[in-house]
């Protein structure tokens, strides 16, 4: 699998469950790509439901793990030069990875177990599990009947793709398939979907169009609790600790990222496990009652954790996913001390109380769906786009706010470092709520003071907040640079030192190797303008300089 689709473990890693209860690994493509012995436990015991879940057929399911601490960091720079183009939720995890699974359990007397069992899981950087799905259906179920070169033969047809560039249509073969694709950029609209169309003439090949890289069917899981989707949109904005209680991988993962996306284009950026097990390295981390639970999102089948995270504030327990067009019975919220038997009914389990009334509008709108069975893209389509503008009517406010702290543009000077960003005053924001809060764009009441007072405590706020002052630091950089590339610098070296001269172009250096290291904001003229500037400043020194400055960096 090319690098700038599957990082540092690019490729399909294949487990298998003997007939003992050891599962091992079989093989690997590439067949370079290096595990460590943590990563290879975690990747095992996460690659099969556990064995209460009865899945019997085809499965697949998703998890996500803790890269191994002091592992060789290798081949970011192909997927950073993407990256910055992605929209913020969509950005790799240096510090996890994806694991994408189809697992096959069928019937076999010839085993000793009496039944054959095997996982095909790719892993990869990036959290795009629609797509990554479609390719394992399109590769696991003829590999289970024609075995490794199979395996070898559509990971050749992956090397040949091209690289994953944001905003651009991607044809990608596999195994006689050709799959039409294109990756979200940051500059598209919140909440659009650029959906590849057919054309008549050109793309007669094309035999699978993916309208989505990343999204799930976000009715579907949401369907059992729609009644409390808008409070469960609170627990995951605040980053509180939540269970997902499933019968199955496939429900358990399935629920978990259709939460995290809930507060799109919001990043939740928190730990989420989209299937945890009780051989997970971070078990013990995670389930310790000497603490209070971690702001995490946990995935689970095994009924031991009802047991061992009962204690937990959030807990949601669902059964069997319904297929599009069945709806199941709803949930109720239920006091958490009502959750202490494993057979315990569906519900939410919390003694949470929401600090907005509830949106009597979605539910009716969603009601008459289901009544008039409506199919369950345009239901998900409608819960996504309220989820949307409930999320952009909290956001917004902030992002105002944020943007008064940035300094003037006629602060900046070029021979003085950059200003800094004003410090985010909590209570300075809270005033401006009156005049500018969520009621100009929204129509749910309740307590949203409170809402941002617990929100301003939350790591979603720290990983917002740190997001956003990067990149408006790296603007005044980029400002800076502009306004250093307006000056007469020539002029400015002829009424200075030679060593205040040198000085200057070592600087100058330095911020052009800063520019395309932090891949800041600057215009390609700017910085062609820059390179100019210091080979004449360089010209005008003595030939000894010259020769010195020369090999010095960058011009």
């Amino acid at each position: 699998m090319p690098v700038a689709w599957g990082t540092e473990m690019p490729g399909l890693e294949l487990w298998r469950e003997e007939a003992s209860s050891e599962r091992r690994l079989q093989v690997i493509y590439p067949q370079h790509s290096k595990l460590t012995d943590k990563e290879k436990t975690n990747i095992c015991y996460l690659s099969f439901p556990d064995s209460n879940s009865g899945c019997l057929g085809d499965t697949q399911f998703c998890f996500r793990f803790r890269q191994s601490s002091g592992r060789r960091v290798s081949l970011h720079c192909l997927l950073d030069q993407f990256d910055k183009d992605l929209p913020v939720y969509l950005k790799k995890d240096p510090a996890y990875f994806y694991g994408y699974v189809y697992f096959r359990q069928v019937r076999d007397k010839t085993l000793k177990r009496g039944y054959f069992q095997k996982s095909l899981v790719l892993i990869s950087k990036l959290p795009y599990i629609h797509f990554f799905h479609t390719v394992l259906k399109q590769i696991a179920p003829e590999y289970f009947e024609k075995s490794e070169p199979y395996l070898e033969a559509a990971c050749n047809d992956v090397d040949r793709w091209p690289a994953p560039v944001p905003g651009k249509t991607l044809h990608l073969p596999i195994m006689g398939v050709v799959m039409k694709v294109r990756i979200p950029t940051c500059h598209d609209k919140p909440g659009t979907t650029q959906i590849v169309q057919l054309t008549q003439q050109a793309d007669t090949h094309i035999s699978v169009i993916l309208p989505t890289v990343h999204e799930v069917d976000l009715f579907r899981c949401f369907c059992p609790v729609f009644l409390h989707s808008q409070m469960l949109w609170e627990l995951v904005l605040l980053g509180e600790p939540l269970v997902v209680m499933a019968p199955s991988p496939s429900e358990s993962s399935e629920t978990v990222l259709a939460l995290v996306n809930c507060i799109s284009p919001l990043k939740y950026f928190s730990d989420f496990r989209p299937y945890f097990t009780i051989h997970d390295s971070e078990f013990k981390e995670y389930t310790t009652h000497t603490q209070a639970p971690p702001s995490v999102i946990l995935g689970v089948t095994n009924p031991f954790f009802a047991k061992t995270l009962q204690h937990w504030p959030h807990i949601i327990r669902i059964g069997d996913l319904k297929p599009a067009g069945e709806i199941p019975k709803q949930v109720k919220v239920k006091k958490l001390k009502n959750l202490k038997t494993l057979d315990s009914k569906p519900g939410v389990y919390t003694s949470y109380k929401p600090y907005l009334n509830r949106d009597e509008e979605i539910i009716k709108q969603l009601q008459k769906g289901v009544q008039q069975k409506r199919p369950s893209e345009a239901q998900s389509v409608i819960l996504r786009r309220y989820f949307l503008e409930l999320t952009q009517s909290f956001i917004i406010p902030l992002e105002r706010y944020v943007a008064s702290l940035m300094p003037l543009q006629k602060s900046i000077s070029p021979w003085k470092s950059p200003p800094q960003l004003r410090q985010f005053l909590p209570e300075e924001f809270m005033k401006t709520l009156e005049k500018t809060g969520p009621q100009l764009t929204s129509r749910i009441k309740g307590d949203w003071i409170g809402l941002y007072r617990h929100f301003l405590k939350s790591p979603n706020f720290d990983g917002w907040f740190k997001t956003r002052r990067k990149e408006m630091t790296q603007k005044l950089e980029a400002l800076h640079l502009e306004a250093l590339c307006e000056e007469d610098l020539l002029l400015w070296t002829q009424k200075h030192t030679e060593v205040e001269t040198v000085d200057l172009v070592l600087k100058l250096k330095n911020k052009l190797l800063q520019a395309d290291r932090e891949h800041l904001p600057v215009k390609p003229d700017t910085m062609e303008k820059l390179r100019t500037h210091i080979d004449a400043i360089i010209l005008a020194l003595p030939d000894d300089l010259q020769g010195i400055l020369l090999k010095t960096g960058m011009t």
